[in-house]
């Protein structure tokens, strides 16, 4: 307990923080199994040799919810939040070793809602891959926190995500404005079937896999706090 009480703390205070062993081999075996049997089907529908994303993940894959959210999943999130919380994006990433990229610093500053509508402070709206995103007011933001589950060893030569400690504190926090002579950077490695936390507003950047090593990650977002109406999260998922 207090290792996870030390995690809560880091990531309130950093930004960003790592928990290990939040699954077992075998788990994270059932969910891999669980998502290569629907990469398949996604591959044939595509036409594609690879899937290296696939969105709206617990809407196409439901089955993966009593795989992922096992009880020590289920009390990091009550440690990690105050009251109840719910599932507001779930993304599946595979970065492979033959075919990868880099990502560059910036903040997670857009959410997914169910339609597009004029409202006050919500702003910055986008309609990619069938969804509307937005970017909401920062009070939305600050609370939302992103969690990483790892479905392989990630290090920082396959792709482990580099931050900037503090940085969610500085609210929208331009890439271009960095300043290298004060900030720092650390990279975040984990262990299969870790975690990874972190804040949205927390500035964070990927770099090319050189290791050969495949990097596949569950990214999953969390919020306590509903929409200004008539917006709704367009992947709310009860917990």
């Amino acid at each position: 307990m207090n290792t996870l009480i030390a995690t809560i703390e880091k990531l309130q205070k950093e930004g960003f923080s790592v928990i290990n062993s939040v699954y077992s081999e075998a788990e994270i075996t059932e969910i891999i199994d669980c998502i290569t049997k629907a990469s398949a089907d996604v591959r044939s529908d595509e036409n594609a040799k690879h899937v290296f994303a696939i969105r709206q993940l617990m809407k196409k894959i439901p089955e993966l919810k009593s795989l992922l959210f096992t009880e020590k999943f289920h009390e990091l999130l009550k440690n990690v939040f105050e009251e109840d919380c719910f599932l507001t994006k779930a993304i599946y990433f595979d970065k492979p070793s033959e075919s990868n990229w880099f990502v560059a610093y910036h903040q997670d500053l857009s959410i997914s809602v169910d339609r597009k509508q004029d409202v006050s402070n919500y702003t910055n709206w986008t309609f990619k891959k069938g969804q509307y995103g937005v970017q909401p007011p920062l009070d939305i933001l600050e609370n939302i926190v992103t969690v990483r589950v790892h479905l392989d060893k990630t290090e920082k030569e396959n792709g482990a995500l580099k931050v900037i400690p503090k940085s969610h504190l500085k609210g929208i926090y331009r890439p271009e404005t960095i300043d290298w002579t004060t900030e720092t950077e650390h990279v975040c490695e984990v262990e299969k079937g870790g975690v990874m936390l972190m804040k949205p507003l927390t500035l964070h950047a990927s770099n090319r896999t050189t290791n050969h090593k495949q990097r596949r990650v569950l990214h999953l977002e969390f919020s306590t706090k509903q929409l200004a109406k008539p917006l709704e999260w367009q992947e709310y998922c009860a917990l």
